[in-house]
């Protein structure tokens, strides 16, 4: 078996990141080779992954991508099981890294990013693999979205915590500050759809016989059950549709009546949202 020398430790260390004892015996496994020792830290990884499975990885990193031509744009979600983790500066830069990744080959899946290349000859689901092992709790890429419009805007909440992107109509850069105030939108007010159209048919009905049930409840005629649960609904797709909402900035003023008086005809096409948790 070769010789393993502290500088060879530390330089698999400073590729890896693992700790320097791992990192020893990775090369003595390996008899040296550097490519295999990395595989061996791999390798532990992922008997680690398989052992932590059933953990909960509810921290992490949440970071949101724009193109330079403000046309695309991308979120990752990057989890661990500790706020620890999350807050370490590494963390974050890998997570911005596989976001770099994502917004320069724009994958349509999160499995697809997943398969991308990362760097050395592995793939970024094998570098999460890895970093199971160095890191020493449950790592996973879990989420990830993309979005192409007109004008892109994104909004980072504080802390790395969520990710907004937003979609406009309209390719004008004066529009980018109002994109994020409608992405802060987003991120403190959590839309489901961005307008009525957009709300999936099973929670209208849901509405709907809530509504019924409610009116019931209070004693009102059957004959009437329709007509006040869709009353209901329509406050539902005021609290819970972007465009109608209420604009946190400003009172007594929808996102839409916002957005119609920064540009006329301005609106949002669609919007990506990824929260820890």
């Amino acid at each position: 078996m070769s010789a393993i020398s502290a500088t060879d430790v530390k330089k698999l260390r400073d590729i890896t990141g693992a700790g320097m004892m791992d990192c020893k015996k990775a090369l003595a496994e390996a008899d040296g080779d550097f490519d295999k020792a990395i595989e061996v830290l791999r390798k532990q990884g992922q008997k680690l992954s398989l052992k932590r499975a059933d953990r909960e990885a509810t921290e992490g990193v949440v970071i949101a991508k724009v193109s330079d031509d403000s046309t695309r744009g991308v979120v990752v979600k990057l989890s661990s099981e500790t706020d620890f983790v999350a807050k370490n500066e590494s963390f974050i830069d890998l997570t911005k890294e596989f976001a770099d990744i994502a917004l320069e080959n724009f994958p349509a899946t999160l499995e697809d990013l997943l398969a991308l290349p990362y760097k050395g000859g592995i793939t970024i689901q094998d570098k999460v693999t890895e970093q199971v092992g160095v890191i020493g709790e449950k790592i996973e890429l879990a989420e990830y979205a993309r979005l192409e419009a007109p004008l892109v805007t994104s909004y980072i909440h504080m802390g790395n915590k969520a990710a907004v992107l937003i979609g406009l109509n309209q390719a004008n850069p004066d529009f980018i500050d109002a994109g994020r105030d409608v992405a802060m939108q987003v991120a403190a007010m959590k839309p489901l759809a961005v307008d009525k159209d957009g709300v999936d048919a099973t929670i209208v009905e849901k509405e709907i016989e809530i509504g019924k049930e409610q009116a019931r409840q209070e004693g009102k005629p059957e004959e009437m059950l329709e007509k006040i649960a869709l009353g209901k609904l329509s406050k539902f797709y005021k609290e819970n549709t972007l465009l109608n909402q209420e604009f946190v900035k400003e009172a007594k003023t929808s996102v839409a009546q916002y957005l119609e008086r920064i540009g006329k005809g301005l609106t949002v096409t669609e919007f990506k949202h990824i929260q820890l948790g």
